[in-house]
């Protein structure tokens, strides 16, 4: 290469070679580089439109992206959040020009509208965030110091989705990887691989976008195998800017599924005579599928139950500013619950995920996130169009995607006048389905819970919320035996509830009797009707059993397409301060920090096939209830049988059956003893392998009163920091089991504590989980005594003092 970047970020530079021994291309090295430049940057928190005006200021503070000014401000104990403009800044050192290169700068995404300048001139921009972009700055940079300005919006603007009036938050910055792009004059801007795929062989129609060109180039295609062998070479003689070329009768592809995520790679080069200009790789995989008329999907043409959930784009304490090591670590543990196949809401994600879910054998619906607000005006409409084209040129080659998703609840909550004119929204909705299948017809559209629009799609979700927003989750079956004949293509997205980790109740609701909607009718106006959600008691143990039922109802019935829980990780919503955690939207699997709650193990126990057992539940450790009242144990398994233990004797072993209900049948009557009490399961696997799972239960015959005092206890942890920890006490000091009141915590001096993470501990605002919250507090090293305070209405203040 002949220009060198002084860069002190990590580099990953594309030099496109390859072996003509084993390819068949002859060996060159190719000016086409990508450099990440996330280190270094300058932040100003200043909504200025003023270019200059924003450089005179003095408060730049340094940051490294990717970066949002809402990471704590989201989910702290203020209502609303930071809606604004921001500036960054980096100096971006090239030590020399290469001849006749292309410098652009790729923003994964910045939410939600972007300015970008270079040397103070405008070199680009982009409305809409989720979704990357390219600014080319060929024309202004110059070797030495470039200096790169970015402000980026996510003011309130009804002209582009989603809908402020939408259940989660939309974080402002540069939420996702930066990078400096380097290439020849001449290069590829896109390719397009389009499969046809059968068991015996398979075909591709490659299309190929390149830049201004010779006037007679050369494009060569080679696909290698996923073992690394060259399997197809062609070659086509371009004249213009768009070439297409082909591979017939692949014969015997090595297909990629869930259980196998095989991955091809596709070599693309355009030559000038014996030249090679520029190079680029993809990976592909050969798949196909089909929906059965009023019945189950099919991959490669065997049945595949869509097991599925939902994944919203943030973790605890950066918000959706998030490293590719934590986009990485939430597909893993998705992945590691056994399911196939999660819907990405209510927006396109950052590129790892979609990487992730081709590598690990994750079905994607990838959404427009056209998330209510209804129909907008003629700007809204061409903003929202635009999106979806973006959408599907920038992820068209993943095969994990299946299907592209037009929107959610889109007629809900108008944001213009006539917005929610089914008419009008109808027209514009089919424009959308027309784009997307002829930008793309290998693929299906989708919607949810827009009913009037549900015939102009391909396969539609309506709402089922049985056991949570209405009626109970034993009517499961009935709402899906009638949307299954309603829909001729019905697959079920969102369901579960809500759940605070470590809260647990001996006797958890099921909504029958109390709920008297006719057993599974949405409530469109959730206030209108009863409902779990407003009477349930947010336990572990009613969350379990929900999910118990469905899962048993999806996995016997062999026409069902499948569904997708919903969400698999706690994220935070603008529209629930009054929520157990403020501002935080607790139906997740796991909680904001990806820490498993109950209801993870019981999707393991259907879907995963990495041997395990759980006893419900591990938080569960201080217990209650008369003498000789005996307490069902439900354990979690995926072995075929399980044998259970209380205080060394056995209880019987029992085979796993999931017809039966709770738990496939491992359950165990159990008499605790007064005190301690050791709770053992071993499984055996098929294979004849043991695994097994303990647990300590601390159970008492006296019921605790009404609390009387709050107490605090420190624990120091490994990383340093202290643990406190208030339990609710009542007069005869017995923890008061069934106290779940509000409490507030402060840390007074010698420390702060982790607060606005909208995790079980890290929210200064938090309610009891069976008369016990925490909160981690670090130290800081003014040599003071940690002084700590909770408090709430009943209970004035207790201190703890640690020197």
């Amino acid at each position: 290469m002949n220009h060198f970047l002084k860069l002190w970020v990590l580099i990953f530079v594309i030099t496109a070679s390859c072996d003509s021994a084993v390819s068949g291309i002859s060996t060159t090295t190719v000016e086409r580089s990508k450099i990440n430049i996330n280190q270094d940057w300058q932040y100003l928190e200043h909504p200025t439109l003023d270019i200059n005006e924003a450089l005179e200021k003095q408060d730049w503070e340094s940051v490294n992206l990717p970066h949002t000014w809402n990471a704590l401000d989201a989910t702290d104990l203020n209502p609303g959040y930071r809606r604004s403009s921001s500036w960054y800044k980096k100096d971006l050192e090239i030590e020399t020009i290469a001849d006749n290169p292309v410098y652009e700068l790729y923003f994964e995404g910045v939410n939600i509208i972007s300015e970008v300048y270079v040397n103070g001139t405008k070199v680009g921009g982009h409305i809409g965030g989720y979704i990357g972009f390219t600014v080319d700055i060929t024309d202004v940079v110059k070797a030495g110091s470039n200096e790169v300005l970015v402000r980026a919006d996510n003011s309130y603007d009804p002209e582009v989705i989603p809908s402020q009036k939408s259940d989660f938050f939309i974080y402002g910055g540069i939420t996702r990887d930066v990078w400096l792009v380097t290439l020849p004059q001449t290069h590829i801007d896109r390719v397009k691989v389009t499969p046809t795929v059968s068991a015996e062989n398979a075909s591709l129609l490659i299309n190929v976008e390149t830049s201004t060109l010779p006037k007679e180039f050369i494009v060569d295609c080679e696909l290698t195998s996923p073992t690394g062998k060259s399997v197809k070479m062609t070659e086509a003689v371009g004249t213009d800017k768009f070439t297409s070329l082909s591979f017939e009768n692949i014969k015997s592809p090595e297909l990629w599924s869930t259980k196998s995520p095989n991955l091809y790679t596709l070599t693309t080069i355009i030559k000038n005579g014996d030249k090679i200009i520029d190079q680029t790789e993809e990976k592909i995989g050969l798949r196909w599928f089909e929906f059965k008329d009023h019945g189950a999907f099919y991959l490669n043409g065997e049945r595949l139950l869509l097991r599925g959930t939902h994944r919203h784009e943030e973790h605890a304490g950066v918000g959706a500013a998030m490293s590719n090591e934590q986009h990485r670590a939430d597909m893993e543990l998705i992945k590691s619950m056994g399911a196939n196949f999660v819907r990405l809401a209510h927006y396109p994600q950052d590129p790892e995920v979609y990487k992730a879910c081709d590598e690990l054998g994750l079905i994607v619906w990838d959404e427009l996130p056209w998330c209510r607000g209804g129909l907008g005006n003629d700007v809204w409409q061409e903003n929202t169009t635009g999106m979806l084209k973006e959408i599907i040129n920038q992820n068209y080659n993943h095969p994990s995607i299946v299907f592209w998703s037009l929107g959610n609840e889109m007629y809900w909550l108008p944001d213009f006048e006539d917005g929610d004119n089914t008419v009008k929204m109808n027209e514009y909705l089919q424009s959308l389905n027309d784009l997307a299948h002829e930008m793309d017809p290998s693929r299906v559209t989708a919607i949810r819970k827009y009913y009037e629009g549900a015939g102009i799609v391909d396969v539609f979700s309506p709402s089922i919320w049985s056991g949570w927003y209405s009626g109970s989750y034993k009517s499961y079956q009935k709402a899906i035996d009638q949307y299954k004949a309603q829909y001729k293509h019905f697959i079920h997205t969102e369901y579960g509830g809500s759940s605070h980790l470590g809260r647990h109740t001996e006797n958890p609701v099921t909504g029958e009797g109390a709920i008297k909607a006719d057993g599974w009718e949405e409530a469109i106006i959730q206030t209108d009707v009863a409902n779990i959600a407003q009477i349930g008691d947010w336990s572990e143990n009613y969350m379990v059993d929900l999910f118990d039922w469905h899962l048993r109802i999806s996995e016997t019935d062999s026409t069902f397409i499948g569904n997708a829980q919903w969400a698999f990780k706690d994220f935070g919503t603008p529209l629930r301060p009054e929520n157990d955690i403020p501002y935080i939207n607790q139906k997740g699997l796991v909680d904001r920090n990806n820490n498993p709650k109950d209801s993870f193990y019981v999707f393991k126990s259907y879907w995963s096939d990495e041997p395990f057992v759980w006893i419900e539940s591990h938080t569960w450790t201080e217990r209650q209830g008369p003498k000789g009242t005996q307490r069902e144990i439900s354990v979690y398994s995926n072995a075929p049988e399980v044998e259970f233990f209380i205080n060394g004797q056995s209880l019987g072993t029992k085979k796993k059956d999931i017809s039966k209900f709770p738990a496939s049948g491992l359950t165990w009557k159990v008499d605790f003893k007064e005190g301690k009490n050791k709770l053992k399961a071993v499984g055996t696997t098929n294979k004849d392998k043991q695994v097994s799972d303990e647990l300590e239960v601390n159970y008492r015959f006296t019921k605790n009163g009404k609390a009387k005092e709050l107490i605090l206890e420190s624990e120091k942890l490994n990383n340093g920091n202290y643990l406190i920890t208030a339990t609710a006490m009542d007069g005869d000091g017995l923890r008061c089991l069934d106290y779940e009141e509000r409490v507030y915590f402060q840390a007074l001096s010698g420390g702060t504590t982790l607060k606005s993470l909208g995790t079980p501990t890290g929210s200064e605002s938090i309610k009891m989980a069976n008369g016990k919250a925490s909160i981690e507090i670090v130290r800081d090293d003014s040599g003071k005594e940690l002084e700590v305070m909770v408090l709430n209405q009943s209970f004035k203040g207790t201190y703890l003092v640690i020197e």
